[in-house]
């Protein structure tokens, strides 16, 4: 798994699975991309670079923003010399009944979980089909191959996202780019303690039983999925080998979508 002078840019990577995915990366010798919009970003890509002895650098384009996106892109090859390898990552959740769904919220979700994509990654093509080496990661979700009711917006985007890997993989083909999405179960994330928190108040039940009983009710593990596995999991379709691997949506759910 080669990582020599490659660049890994990691989209909401300031917490949760991205920021687990960039230090996976940055321990691995990838010189790494920070995005996100909390204010300590500088100092996570300072971290990273410090404690594994790469290079970092820290971006806080809006994923809303196609033309922050687009700068971000460029500004990551001027540092670096090339986006080797693009996770897609960024993400928001809301929950409600479609009748109550707000539509801005709508907007934001799609936006950001699936919009976003195409524009990081129609930015970064170019590069990797001079260089002839490409590897974008799209961070799905058991949501992008089952739904779940409440959730249309982000069960939309994450389908969305499974059916534009595929497009990816068919283009990039020819060119030693490959795409794949991973598709994790839960996660405890600050997104999903969140969501542990405002179902318990809707419900009127404990965190615990929002967990046992809502959460992780459909997983045949009843146990969150690890952010070292997912990242474990991106590093290995980042490899130079990894060339068989494209166009797939890989369920990490404990068997959610066994049943």
């Amino acid at each position: 798994m080669s990582s020599e002078n490659k660049t890994a840019l990691i989209t909401g990577s300031t917490r949760g699975i991205g920021c687990g995915i960039a230090e996976a990366f940055a321990k691995a010798g990838y010189n790494v991309v920070v995005n996100g919009l909390e204010d300590d970003g500088p100092q996570i890509a300072e971290g990273f670079a410090e404690k594994y002895g790469v290079k970092a650098h820290f971006t806080s384009a809006n994923m809303l923003n196609p033309e922050e996106i687009r700068q971000m892109i460029s500004e990551a090859e001027e540092v670096f010399g090339s986006v080797d390898v693009l996770i897609n990552n960024a993400g928001v959740q809301y929950v409600s009944p479609l009748e109550d769904f707000p539509e801005a919220r709508w907007d934001m979700i799609i936006g950001i979980n699936l919009t976003s994509v195409f524009h990081t990654t129609k930015a970064v093509w170019k590069g990797m089909k001079e260089r002839g080496f490409g590897r974008i990661i799209n961070i799905a979700s058991a949501h992008g191959l089952r739904a779940s009711a409440y959730k249309s917006a982000y069960v939309a985007a994450k389908h969305g996202i499974v059916g534009l890997t595929k497009v990816l993989a068919l283009e990039g083909a020819a060119h030693n780019i490959t795409a794949n999405a991973i598709c994790p179960g839960y996660v405890r994330t600050p997104l999903v303690e969140a969501q542990i928190a405002d179902q318990a108040k809707a419900h009127g039940i404990s965190e615990e039983e929002v967990i046992e009983k809502i959460m992780l009710q459909k997983q045949a593990v009843k146990e969150f999925v690890p952010i070292e596995l997912l990242a474990g999991m991106a590093l290995m379709l980042a490899s130079d080998k990894a060339t068989a691997f494209t166009g797939t949506a890989l369920p990490i759910e404990g068997g959610w979508t066994a049943q």
